[in-house]
Order: structure tokens, then sequence, then C-alpha cells
């Protein structure tokens, strides 16, 4: 009753401080035609502001209804609350294999209402469309815009490029600013995910919202092949200054950041360039959560046959909203990350291919240069391509990895100065 009468009691004084304000300047006389219409002209202004003014009201009474309901059951607004919704947009366009990936976000999904799992498909391919249709806890949106993209001469060829940035522009408004959720999760058509897809995210989804040097959560290692991973540490997460993709999570307010300026194309290089980035890093896993068997697209398979088919993805349950996981806080991970990476003994690529180093690490491979580092990557079977001057999965300038059962950190000077954009 109290919550109700305090509602009533907010809208009234708004209704009040509103009529109040229009009464005065509609009442106001003044002498010639210019003037007139120049009260006309403040009326309209004011009356579009009122409109605008009453939208907002409505919204914070919503919140103050909900702050106060929350105090009243007893629970802490300043926790985050769990049982918000976090839906997973899966962006589709013409792969009827889209029913693997839809399989396996249904078979582990633990929570239908929590987690509902949205469709947006490009294309109008109707036979991809009537798969999707198919499954009865899958809501399907289509992006309307099917028209041509004028683009320059000489990136017609990447003009699908152009187009996927139509659709994420779009999509990702439809989530924010019509579903108006506060979360969601990235998916592609042609990802498949592991067991504990939905235990990772919401277990990391803390640490996304508490920390402001995140902006994203990933499932995914780019140097994530079996080789080169810890199977015995499924649980291990780390950060990284390099946005992984495939698979992840951002907020609703690092979209109010994004949109207004979001590109015509490429929007995945786009978002890695240090004036989005803003020094800010990911969240992302020893052992991927998510997998592509996506060989045929856009990229026309650039990177699988050599990479991407060879990730690994985690087969096994790992209970992280039950983990301690503050030690990915920057304050907490940077000293410790950084005093375990240099004070480790420094050893050659030989001494790991030979099998001469018999602990489990950590140990130190030293790059100076963009070709030293490109070297030592692919000799050691690491994707040694730089996105903005940043390579895959590092965290300032260090990529950590396993090889044959030692952690190796592929490491800069210690008096490294930070990312050159000019190594890309």
């Amino acid at each position: 009753m109290r919550l109700k009468r305090t509602n009533i009691i907010l809208a009234l004084c708004l209704v009040i401080w509103a009529s109040l304000l229009y009464y005065s300047f509609s009442t106001i006389q003044m002498s010639t035609n210019d003037k007139n219409d120049e009260v006309e002209k403040n009326l309209n202004h004011l009356e579009a502001g009122l409109s605008e003014q009453f939208h907002m009201n409505n919204d914070m009474i919503r919140n103050a209804h909900k702050f106060l309901l929350h105090k009243k059951k007893g629970v802490d607004t300043n926790v985050i609350d769990v049982e918000w919704k976090i839906p997973i947009l899966v962006f589709a366009c013409n792969r009827i294999s889209i029913t693997k990936c839809l399989d396996k976000l249904i078979l582990y999904r633990p929570n239908p209402d929590k987690f509902p799992i949205i469709v947006s498909q490009d294309c109008n391919h109707q036979e991809t469309t009537n798969i999707i249709r198919k499954y009865e806890q899958v809501t399907l949106i289509q992006q309307p815009d099917q028209s041509d993209i004028q683009v320059p001469p000489k990136e017609k060829k990447f003009k699908g490029y152009f187009k996927i940035a139509r659709h994420y522009g779009w999509a990702l408004n439809q989530m924010f600013f019509n579903y108006n959720y506060s979360s969601i999760i990235i998916v592609e058509d042609d990802l498949e995910v592991a067991p504990d897809f939905y235990e990772y995210f919401l277990g990391t989804y803390p640490i996304l919202k508490k920390d402001p040097s995140l902006w994203c959560i990933s499932a995914w290692n780019d140097n994530g092949k079996e080789n080169l991973v810890n199977l015995k540490r499924k649980d291990l997460l780390y950060r990284t200054d390099f946005f992984p993709g495939l698979g992840w999570m951002l907020t609703k307010s690092l979209w109010l950041e994004l949109y207004s300026k979001w590109p015509r194309a490429y929007w995945d290089d786009w978002i890695r360039d240090p004036a989005q980035r803003k020094g800010r890093a990911c969240i992302r896993p020893e052992i991927s959560r998510t997998r592509t068997f996506g060989k045929i697209g856009i990229s026309n398979g650039l990177f699988y046959e050599k990479h991407l088919k060879y990730i690994k993805l985690n087969e096994d349950f790992v209970p992280f909203t039950k983990m301690n996981l503050t030690y990915l806080l920057k304050d907490n991970y940077d000293e410790d990350f950084i005093n375990a990476v240099y004070q480790s003994a420094i050893v050659t690529y030989e001494d790991l291919r030979e099998g001469k180093i018999l602990s489990e690490g950590p140990v130190r491979v030293i790059y100076r240069t963009k070709e030293e580092f490109k070297r030592r990557s692919k000799m050691l079977g690491l994707m040694d391509d730089f996105k903005s001057g940043v390579p895959r999965t590092a965290y300032k300038g260090i990529v950590t990895f396993h090889y044959k059962g030692t952690m190796v950190h592929l490491a800069p000077n210690l008096n490294w100065k930070g990312y050159d954009p000019s190594w890309s």
C-alpha cells in the first residue's frame, strides 16, 4: 500500500509541476505578431520537452517502485540481481546448420525464463527462416532493411562485411532500446556452445558489472587449440586486451557509448581500435566455451583450416557461480600477473620444443620486435596477427599459453611502453 501511495504522490507532483509550467507559458501575452510567433515556438518546444520529460518520469517511477520493492524484501540494491534476464542473441543469415547452434543452446540452458533465445535473421533466406520457426522456444526477429549497400569500388568483394555491420547495429538497437535488456550474450549461427556456457557467463557477469576497466566477457580463446591449453585447469580465466568475440557479453551502458558511431563495415576490427577500447579489457577462458563449425562464410574460411577447427571446446561443467572470481578485478589481477610473468625463468623455444622444461612453469619467452613476435608465435603454433597493435589473447603485451604441460608467457621486455598500432 505504501509503494502504491508513494507512486501516486510522485505522479501527481510531476503532473502539477508540468501543468504549472505549461500554463505559465501559455498565458504570456505579447503585443506584436512576432512575439506571438515566438511564444508559439516556445510552447511547441515546451510541449516536446514535456513529452520527453513524462517518459523519463515514468521510467523514474518504475525504477523507484523496483528499488522500494527490493528494500521492502530486504534485498541489497547494490548487489547485482541474478534474476534479471540475460538474453542470448543469435545472429543468423542463410546457414541451415543453425540447428547445431540452437540445439546446444536449448539443451544446456538452465532456465528458459532467465535466458530467452532471440534469433535475429538477415538475408531473407526462406529455408533458414523455416528452420528457425520450428523452434517454439526461440523468438525470431528479422532485419527489415534488405536494400543494396553502396560500397567503394575497391571494397566491392567485401560487401558482406557492410551488411553484417548493418545487421549488428539494427539488432543491438532492438535488444537494448526496444526490448530494454541491460545485458546480452551474442552468439553467431556457426557456434557450438559448451555444457557450462551459461554458468560461465553467470559467474563472470558480476565482475563485468563491478569493474569499469572491463568491457566484455568472451567465451573464446584465440589460442585455444588442445596442445596450447591446460586441460586440467578448465576453471582458469584471464584478462585480455584483445577483443575476442565469438560468444561474448556486453552491457547496455557499452552500447549507449558505441551505437551513435557504429561503423558501416568491419565492426569487430573497429571495436578493437584504441578509440573504442579506451584501454579496457575482456575476460577470456583457458578452454573455450564456444567452437565454430562455420568454415564457409563471409571471411571465406580465413584461419579456419590452420587454427579455428582445432579449438578445444570445454566438455565438463565448472561451477563458476560458486567460485571466487574477484582475482579478475584489475586491482587484484595486475600486480600478481606482472610479478608472476617477470619473475619467471627465461627460456628459449628450443628448450620448450626439446622438452627440457620439467616444471609446470611459468616460464618466459622474450620478444622485442614485431618480427620476433611473429617468428616465435609461428614456431609455437600461436596466432601471429595483430589488431590495432594488440596480439590475440595478449594482456599488457603478454600472450599466455601452455606448451607440453608448461605455462608459458610470450612477453616483451619489462620496460614495455604499450601497444604500437603500427604492428598490424
